[in-house]
């Protein structure tokens, strides 16, 4: 008798929903104190970053009940989660002190979060290509902050090329490989929304060739 009650406890939506809070809130407290920790060992402890630290953990442990939930209230719990992993990002970097070298991040973590939004493709094919361009420009925008991160970090030296004509080139390459998969579509606007979409990718891969070759 107690075996059925417990299976039937297990398979209620309240029970589900609360195992995914404590699930949720114990990796937000465990990074938490990983960092603390860290940064506590590595000497240059900031204690007041815990107030934007913490606060951002638990604010994206909140999103982490949502996600598990599926459905409509996947893609709220994905953006609050993002929300609060850019603030603990924050808490990060304030807390060992290296918001000076460590800014890139600041560029990466919201570029990774649009990229993420990617797993939520719309039906339609036309809002499913804008939506795959601005998740790929925006996995772009993560590179170009990974690179500012190698500067800053000391670990490559482009001197004064103009290396960030590179990633205007590969932005003009998505949005001209997503008017192009729009041609396989038939439906209406196909034409305009192609032009609409070859037109800046052209001048931006100019522009990127443009800085890159120093012309």
């Amino acid at each position: 008798m107690s075996a059925e009650v417990g299976q039937v406890m297990v398979g209620r939506p309240g029970a589900s929903a609360g195992r995914h809070w404590l699930v949720s809130l114990a990796v937000a407290g465990l990074a938490a104190a990983v960092i603390t920790t860290i940064a506590q060992s590595s000497g240059h402890f900031h204690w007041w970053a815990g107030f934007v630290l913490i606060p951002g953990a638990l604010i994206a442990a909140c999103g982490g009940p949502l996600l598990a939930r599926g459905g409509g209230r996947a893609f709220a719990g994905y953006v609050v989660a993002c929300a609060g992993a850019l603030v603990f990002a924050t808490g990060a970097l304030l807390m060992f002190g290296v918001m000076g070298r460590g800014w890139p991040v600041m560029i990466m973590v919201p570029c990774l979060a649009v990229a993420g939004t990617y797993l939520w493709r719309p039906a339609h094919p036309l809002a499913r290509g804008l939506h795959r361009a601005v998740a790929l420009l925006a996995l772009t925008g993560s590179l170009l902050g990974a690179a500012f991160q190698l500067i800053r970090a000391g670990l490559v030296d482009f001197g004064d090329a103009g290396w960030w004509g590179a990633f205007l080139m590969l932005a003009g390459v998505i949005v001209l490989g997503n008017a192009v998969e729009l041609t396989r579509h038939r439906m209406p606007y196909r034409l305009q929304a192609i032009t609409l979409l070859v037109g800046p990718a052209v001048v931006a891969f100019l522009l990127g060739l443009r800085f890159l070759r120093g012309w």
